[in-house]
């Protein structure tokens, strides 16, 4: 009994100290103040220079991860203001964020900024509704690859291409090369193994939304913010400040999770000899990295 008596005096002394100090802790200390987390996903999508490293998974985990982890959180907000890049990334953090979502039980907000296409609009389907504003770029689910062929600049500058290669189609659609229209045909069958399952993620997440025929939808094709919102590939017009105090009120604390520049992976092939070499596809702007140089992996 006088333990009861005890624990109960301490409940209250500690309840006590937390009210006298409530004035000068931090909004997002107090325990009745809504906290939403922010995780700011800006630029291409593992596609690396030496001035900047792109998005990739490794690079934005962790920020994740604290924003869904933290507590009292009413929602996470996504800020994506990204072209796309590789589709490999996109949806390897499409699905992070999917699984965290359910593992927390936490609702995602995605406010897309200049542009949410084809990797960028990818990673928006994770969330449970997508902001933008009236004149973002949204869109572009589709795949186009492209190169360049030097075979007559060559034979004009009198060059001899040589090239040793283990595997009849190793060095497929190499730019030296006269073009295979076997090789296109090989190509094409991939971009459209890649364009189906894009689809079908779109379908998968905004399902009954999506208003338009799918022929216009998934053409690859960007629309305007406000043209995406008809077409059901977006929920609303909004910003992230004005749409989080409507839901959550005046007093909601905004927590960044920030992606530390530079934490992201360089992702490319690296040949034997230090050069990096290889073939591009893009799905609008994901970028898809296909070797095609002798020892290349």
């Amino acid at each position: 009994m006088a333990d009861q008596s005890m624990t109960e005096h301490l409940r209250q002394l500690l309840a006590s100290a937390r009210e006298s100090m409530r004035p000068i802790l931090p909004k997002r200390l107090r325990g009745d103040t809504p906290v939403v987390p922010v995780v700011r996903l800006s630029g291409v999508i593992g596609i690396s220079t030496p001035l900047k490293s792109g998005l990739t998974l490794s690079g934005v985990a962790r920020p994740l991860e604290r924003a869904f982890g933290m507590r009292r959180a009413q929602a996470v907000a996504l800020v994506i203001n990204s072209p796309g890049g590789s589709p490999v990334q996109s949806h390897l953090i499409y699905r992070r964020i999917r699984e965290l979502a359910v593992e927390n039980n936490r609702p995602v907000i995605a406010f897309a900024e200049d542009v949410a296409a084809s990797g960028g609009y990818m990673i928006a389907c994770a969330a449970d509704e997508i902001i933008c504003d009236p004149s973002s770029i949204v869109g572009s689910i589709g795949v186009v690859g492209g190169s360049f062929g030097f075979v007559r600049l060559m034979d004009k500058l009198g060059i001899e291409r040589r090239l040793y290669t283990s595997g009849e189609n190793k060095a497929m659609l190499d730019p030296f090369l006269p073009e295979k229209p076997e090789d296109v045909e090989r190509l094409k069958a991939i971009q459209q193994e890649i364009h189906e399952g894009f689809i079908d993620l779109v379908k998968g997440s905004r399902g009954a939304r999506l208003k338009g025929p799918e022929k216009t939808l998934f053409s690859g094709e960007y629309w305007t913010g406000s043209t995406a919102i008809e077409l059901g590939l977006a929920d609303g017009i909004g910003d992230l400040r004005t749409t989080l105090r409507a839901r959550f009120g005046d007093d909601v604390v905004v927590v960044p999770c920030r992606v530390q520049a530079g934490a992201q992976n360089h992702h490319r092939q690296l040949h034997p000899t230090g050069q990096f070499r290889h073939a591009t596809l893009t799905i609008g702007q994901l970028q898809l990295e296909l070797p095609h140089r002798a020892a290349d992996l």
